[in-house]
């Protein structure tokens, strides 16, 4: 196969056993969390278990993935809680962590597998904010840790990816301050960044990302083939997947691919943009060689449902 389909973070069948006719008694999940109240009572320790408990889980997920066929994956960003509110290396259980995803990096790299991140939109490098901004980077760099910690190649090929952020009345200035922010990230992070198109006109098309943020700093762009059906930059599907194909050079480009909930269940009440549980349409590539990461709701079932759908094996 040309293309490898990857989903997102959490595997339904593990996830939820007995939803889906599977025995167990135990959930496998990897973004194990808890509120700010409980943070504030149980402190760093509880969050270095769950943290502990999300990466002995996360290897799980990758295992039942390599047996599955599933050769690309998007590890959760949730791995761990609170991490606003401390370095890794203060966990108490930091050393059998990172035993842990030093074994995990190994599994992956011996069975080619690519991992890759999204963290969340909370991460904005256009803010004219410093706080938000030092947030920012504290975040990314939580991500650029951890993917080190895994050997994970310090290249776009494991990227860690992230909207650019608000526009705030002006983009070309916005894109400039991403740009210049972009600068105060760890090599950990700005090896890895990849940026993507929003679903909304007031945000970035590829084109502007393109001309923006691209031709400035070099960092590739991830092409999302449902945010361009409500912000396409004048660009057809084709035209705005090959320009942010022409920016990973000789590493194979990352795509997006959902389709809109609100057609899936035929309802008007729900928000176009919404990404929809499966996914119906041919996946039209224009002839690119791509890894495709599918956003449905119902993440590796909605991948099966899809190959079932057009007679394709993983």
């Amino acid at each position: 196969m040309l293309n490898n389909y990857g989903y997102a973070c959490i595997n339904m069948q593990l996830a939820y056993p007995n939803k889906y006719g599977i025995k167990s008694d135990h959930r496998i999940i990897s973004n194990r969390s808890m509120i700010k109240k409980t943070y504030l009572e149980k402190g760093i320790n509880y969050a270095s278990e769950l943290a502990l408990k999300n990466c002995k889980d996360l290897f799980k997920i990758i295992k039942w993935n390599k047996n599955n066929h599933f050769n690309f994956f998007r590890i959760s960003s949730d791995i761990f809680p609170w991490c606003s509110e401390y370095k890794l290396t203060d966990l108490p259980d930091y050393k059998e962590i990172e035993l842990i995803l030093n074994t995990i990096g190994k599994y992956v790299l011996k069975n080619n597998l690519r991992i890759t991140a999204h963290p969340g939109p909370f991460n904005v490098l256009t803010s004219p904010k410093e706080d938000v901004v030092k947030k920012c980077v504290h975040d990314l760099s939580i991500h650029g840790d951890t993917f080190d910690l895994m050997n994970l190649s310090r290249t776009p090929y494991n990227k860690i990816n992230i909207h650019i952020g608000g526009a705030y009345g002006d983009k070309k200035s916005a894109m400039k301050r991403f740009c210049e922010n972009f600068n105060l990230l760890p090599h950990s992070v700005k090896d890895r960044l990849t940026i993507e198109n929003d679903d909304r006109e007031s945000l970035y098309s590829v084109k502007e990302l393109y001309e923006g943020v691209y031709q400035t700093i070099g960092i590739p762009i991830v092409f999302d083939y449902h945010h361009h059906k409500f912000c396409n930059g004048n660009l057809s599907e084709e035209d705005a997947l090959k320009l942010a194909c022409k920016t990973w050079g000789i590493i194979k480009p990352v795509v997006h691919y959902s389709e809109s909930k609100s057609t899936e269940y035929k309802d008007s009440s729900i928000k176009p943009q919404a990404h929809s549980d499966y996914i119906y349409n041919h996946i039209n590539t224009y002839g690119h060689k791509l890894d495709i990461m599918i956003e449905a709701k119902h993440k590796e079932l909605a991948v099966l449902k899809y190959l079932n759908i057009h007679r394709m094996a993983i």
